[in-house]
């Protein structure tokens, strides 16, 4: 995922002046006030560790400072995430392309499951997977390939009875689990009720804008 692209600015400095990058900058000032955001309850800590919560003069810079600051910043904040999410662009090529580099290693042990229910032996098939996905580590590795371990056991003969199979058995849909399922729940049990509660205030409130 990415950040929707943002006018380059003339006085941006550091690597937003590097031309083939979409600079995430709003991500990057995220992370910069909420790191100061988490860092500025020390102060407070710190005060309270030195008088024992005794009512004393000496927090009172606490008090001025640190408590306007951490609720603007954290104000700041949630400006800039609703900024940022609001233009998330996902490429599911790009996603497929990460997952197919490593789905096949992953599939291993349900090619050797597929092996064994039709009559073959475990150990015969733990040891063909082993030296096929040494091999294809290797194309990765050294070559900068792609994962070929699915087209290496295609070609082996001892694999030729599940080669039927393997369309099935590397399913992405098969190493998920039950996300789906936790997904759509805790989006209905917990997310929507919050939602619920400030969908009128959701409704009149259009993208935030920043001009930075």
């Amino acid at each position: 995922m990415k950040e929707i692209e943002e006018p380059f600015e003339k006085d941006q400095i550091g690597s937003s002046a590097m031309a083939y990058k979409r600079n995430p900058m709003r991500s990057e000032r995220l992370t910069s006030l909420g790191r100061f955001l988490k860092n500025t309850s020390i102060n407070a800590s710190d005060t309270f560790a030195s008088q024992w919560f005794e009512r004393t003069l000496d927090d009172s810079a606490i008090r001025r400072l640190t408590i306007p600051q951490a609720f603007l910043t954290a104000d700041a904040c949630l400006i800039l995430l609703n900024n940022i999410s609001s233009g998330l662009v996902v490429y599911p090529a790009v996603i497929r392309k990460n997952i197919m580099a490593e789905l096949p290693f992953m599939a291993t042990e349900n090619i050797i499951m597929a092996i064994c229910a039709q009559g073959g032996s475990r150990q015969e098939a733990h040891e063909e997977v082993r030296v096929l996905s040494h091999q294809a580590a290797d194309v990765v590795k050294k070559e900068g390939k792609e994962n070929d371990l699915i087209e290496r056991i295609k070609r082996t003969p001892f694999f030729q009875p599940i080669v039927g199979q393997l369309d099935s058995l590397t399913d992405t849909r098969k190493f998920i689990g039950r996300a789906p399922q936790q997904v759509v729940r805790f989006a209905a049990e917990e997310v929507e009720p919050v939602l619920a509660r400030y969908r009128d205030q959701m409704r009149s409130t259009a993208t935030t804008e920043l001009k930075v």
